[in-house]
């Protein structure tokens, strides 16, 4: 067979989610042929995963027949030829779906494959001195835990050129399990850090039956560790929630407040993005309305200049800027969080109960965001794969002020909303004895990024109601 020049550059989809067939131009003459066997720019921008390769291995066969495989591994690979032909055979041993799918092709100098992670491979020699070569985005350990499947394995049937009983194979590939046997690949793991926070305990119910999903609170790992490259084995990740953070706003204005906002919020995000940055993870970012002055007279969107009033905002907003530079994220914007523990809805309730009729700021608007909210949001962008980037993501309905949300408290719990008395935040602050952080007054931020994604916010005078009830 002839190896055919002047190709296009193109991808052909298979059954198996992922695998894709890859045309190559291959420019021969007199001399023979050369061929980019590997150009990020091009590739990419015609559909290959970005997917960092750091190995390249080569695989001689010097005798027709000779049969390697199916071996699925944990990392993901472009196999190519650089002379000779083979036949390749891949089955998907992923859980799903399509497990158990298989697509099988012939594969030349002019004709290259991405297998991604949890597909088995397999290749069968058709000429003699065949050598072919694989790029892997991780590097082999004795510890890497691979997936095998019998060559003749009746489901999978895959109609091999050369018969297995006259091909060239090892006796440990004959010996595989059959496809009834075999466990399927779980998905890379998602990790969510700062669990043991209100939107840790939000996600953790968000979560809880998706086994391949871990929760760590500081104690399981801390951001700020020197050692949190190595904490890991993060190529077994494909994704990171970071529900970390610093968010005692006033205690922030003070020295040492400063230094432990800017530890968490800034110090911790940059490990953690460098860490997605090399191995190519998603990583979800939570922001604050704080990032923005709150003098605007509209809703805020996601392009709307950053400017925040506070030490607080400050850490926050530089944390969204170390985020936008991992490939992979999602700066998720919010306001007004509640959720398990103590919070401002709470305390309503409390004063409203104990018979205390209390002063409340009325000239701060925005929508309270409950956390399984928030968990629901975060979800739904992971799970779709919405584009990257950064989205607002509150509460929906309404706008109100901190008033307004005390005397709907008052009234949903059985008591007069004109009890609250509605003050400046100027005067509420004016006896504080420490160090008070500057707040926007407007809080209002723009939805409509992320309900084009297809998520729906709930109203948050709703979920207010059943969070009272």
């Amino acid at each position: 067979m002839t190896t055919e020049y002047g190709k296009a550059l193109a991808a052909a989809s298979t059954p198996i989610p992922g695998l894709v067939v890859w045309e190559l131009p291959v420019h021969g003459d007199n001399r023979g042929w050369f061929k980019e066997n590997w150009q990020r720019e091009k590739m990419t921008a015609a559909g290959l995963p970005d997917f960092g390769p750091v190995q390249n291995n080569i695989s001689f066969n010097d005798a027709v027949g000779t049969t390697r495989g199916i071996h699925a591994e944990p990392w993901d690979k472009w196999v190519s030829v650089a002379t000779g032909r083979i036949f390749g055979a891949w089955v998907d041993l992923r859980e799903g779906p399509t497990f158990g799918a298989v697509f099988t092709c012939e594969i030349d100098p002019s004709r290259a494959i991405f297998v991604p992670r949890g597909v088995g491979n397999a290749y069968q020699t058709l000429e003699p001195d065949t050598a072919y070569s694989y790029l892997v985005n991780d590097h082999w350990s004795p510890d890497a835990q691979y997936t095998f499947l019998n060559l003749a394995d009746e489901t999978a049937a895959v109609a091999w050129p050369i018969p297995l009983d006259e091909a060239e194979l090892s006796a440990k590939d004959a010996a595989h399990p059959r496809l009834a046997e075999v466990k399927p690949v779980p998905p890379r793991k998602t990790l969510v850090v700062g669990a043991n926070g209100q939107l840790g305990r939000a996600l953790q119910e968000q979560w809880k039956d998706a086994t391949h999903v871990e929760f760590a609170a500081r104690d399981d790992l801390d951001l700020t560790s020197p050692d949190l490259a190595s904490a890991r084995h993060w190529r077994d990740y494909d994704t990171i929630v970071n529900a970390a953070a610093y968010t005692a706003v006033d205690a922030a204005e003070t020295p040492e407040g400063r230094r432990d906002a800017w530890a968490a919020n800034v110090t911790a995000v940059t490990a953690v993005a460098q860490i997605a940055t090399a191995h190519g993870l998603t990583l979800v970012h939570i922001s604050s309305d704080y990032v923005f002055d709150g003098t605007g007279a509209r809703p805020y969107t996601e392009e709307d200049a950053i400017c925040p009033l506070g030490v607080y905002g400050q850490t926050k907003a530089a944390g969204d800027a170390i985020v936008a530079t991992v490939p992979r994220h999602y700066v998720v914007r919010t306001s007004w969080v509640i959720g398990e523990g103590k919070n401002f809805v709470r305390t309503m309730a409390s004063l409203a109960e104990r018979g205390i009729d209390p002063n409340v700021v009325d000239d701060q608007t925005g929508r309270l965001t409950f956390t399984d909210d928030l968990a629901r949001g975060i979800h739904h962008l992971v799970s779709t794969g919405a584009p990257y980037g950064v989205y607002n993501l509150t509460g929906a309905g309404a706008p109100a002020t901190w008033a307004d949300i005390a005397r709907r408290v008052f009234a949903l719990t059985g008591h007069d909303p004109a009890r609250v008395t509605g003050v400046l935040s100027a005067d509420y602050f004016a006896s504080a004895n420490a160090p008070v952080a500057p707040r926007p007054a407007n809080s209002v931020l723009d939805l409509a990024k992320l309900t084009a994604t297809g998520f729906a916010p709930g109203d948050a005078d709703e979920a207010l109601r059943g969070y009272l009830s």
